[in-house]
């Protein structure tokens, strides 16, 4: 009966994709879903945005080994993102009526940057796309019993067909009705826990000391460096994602795309503790699952002591959010290849042919997520480090571009291409104690400012 509901289940969003085709008549339709969603289904959509396998499996591994400072990143991160997009961010770039971030790099800082923006935010996705596939992909090892790589697969291909039906009316629509299930889901799963364990009070009683600290115990210059990190990663990194863009410019007007992405942001927060919760009390009921892979504790706590109906409950919820998260990852990057490096390459293409190219860059951007995907295993590295590589090339030169009048083109590629070098530096090649990200982050901010005092017209062509 699982089996059977997870094919069904997957079938449906098949039928979804099919349905949204019919309502593709533009680029515009096809990226940012038309520009028509209502606040409830803004909302709904962008909450999606970050639910997805590292909420859900990277997250609880990381809390019931290190508390709430190990989740400092995701979800507290992740919520604070979506709040401080929808603040800051969200009118300002609606009024543009653009189709991506990196027009927006166009139109504040020309051609080059334009260029060297979609050249960057492209690969940052590869990470993030991967580590929902490997979810799915070990959802499907466990309930069916399939080899991991051919879960991966499986799940690539119909994300990739429902996305490349639908665009972001197939994300909007299948979001919205992905999160309902999610949430009840959830809510279910934690009630019927509280009941075994006799509620809260004996599972927190039976946490280390300090387990719920927020703030570390001692400020020194790493401590305090680290800490910061895991706060800016995801909160700040992930702003220049085109993902979030999409699903806040979907919104029907500007005051609706402010609204919603603030009521995401408090919404995940609220949700995204349920999957810590659960699988702290499912460590409390259970440690012998501790024996196996941390992040599937929730997932095999559910298969080995728990009904069917529990079973399609959980799994349910846990492909609606996999699914939500992936589909938007995957459409993302492909509208970058398309608006802002083939478009420019020839300026005489049509919408409907720009539409066909962004189309191919989704069936590009699967496979090489596939490769990645088979290629590294660890979900909540591969988040931290997607949201990483934008933090130190494009976050710093996308808001001082806003709110600093001087910021020029030579700054800001500056910004990109020092921040993003001394992090890969610092991370890949000569890994120093002191947080790379922070370090690319200080470098990037350096760079613009210095930059940004030299004239160079000529880049702005």
């Amino acid at each position: 009966m699982l089996l059977f509901f997870i094919l069904g289940y997957l079938s449906l969003n098949l039928l979804v994709g099919w349905w949204a085709s019919s309502k593709i008549s533009s680029t515009e339709d096809f990226v940012l879903a038309g520009r028509g969603l209502s606040f409830g289904l803004s909302s709904m959509v962008t909450f999606a945005t970050w639910f997805g396998s590292e909420t859900m499996m990277g997250a609880p591994a990381e809390f019931i080994e290190n508390g709430i400072l190990g989740v400092i990143e995701e979800p507290f991160g992740a919520a604070l993102c979506l709040i401080l997009v929808g603040l800051f961010y969200a009118k300002i770039f609606y009024n543009l009526n653009i189709l991506t971030f990196c027009d927006y790099f166009k139109l504040r800082y020309g051609v080059a940057a334009e260029y060297v923006s979609a050249f960057l935010m492209v690969p940052s996705y590869f990470g993030w796309i991967a580590a929902q596939l490997i979810a799915m992909g070990t959802v499907l090892e466990v309930v069916v019993g399939w080899p991991l790589y051919m879960g991966i697969l499986i799940s690539a291909l119909l994300v990739m067909v429902y996305t490349l039906m639908g665009g972001m009316w197939s994300v909007s629509v299948t979001d919205f009705f992905h999160n309902i299930l999610l949430i009840i889901g959830l809510i279910i799963l934690t009630a019927i826990m509280l009941d075994k364990t006799g509620g809260f009070q004996p599972v927190i009683a039976s946490t280390p000391q300090d387990f719920f600290r927020v703030v570390p115990k001692r400020f020194t210059l790493l401590e305090s460096a680290s800490y910061l990190t895991a706060w800016i990663t995801v909160g700040l990194g992930s702003i220049p994602q085109q993902d979030i863009f999409q699903r806040v410019m979907a919104s029907k007007d500007a005051k609706t795309a402010v609204r919603s992405s603030v009521t995401a942001g408090f919404l995940y927060l609220s949700v995204a503790m349920l999957p810590l919760f659960i699988a702290l009390m499912a460590k409390y009921l259970h440690p012998e699952l501790l024996q196996q892979d941390a992040r599937m504790i929730i997932p095999n706590m559910v298969m080995e002591h728990t009904n069917t109906f529990v079973q399609i409950l959980f799994f349910g919820a846990l492909i609606s959010a996999v699914l939500s998260t992936t589909s938007g990852a995957i459409l993302a990057p492909a509208s970058v290849i398309g608006e802002n490096i083939i478009k420019p390459l020839y300026p005489k293409l049509t919408d409907r042919q720009l539409l066909f190219v962004i189309r191919c860059a989704i069936v590009v951007v699967t496979l090489a997520s596939i490769w990645m995907a088979t290629s590294r295993q660890n979900i909540f590295e591969l988040v931290g480090e997607s949201s990483a590589f934008s933090l130190v090339s494009l976050f710093v030169p996308l808001t001082v571009g806003l709110y600093w009048k001087k910021a020029n083109t030579i700054g800001c590629i500056a910004s990109m291409i020092l921040g993003f070098g001394s992090w890969f530096i610092c991370n890949f090649v000569w890994k120093t104690e002191f947080p790379a990200s922070l370090i690319g982050l200080i470098v990037s901010w350096i760079a613009i400012y210095v930059g940004s005092y030299i004239p160079i017209k000529s880049l702005r062509s």
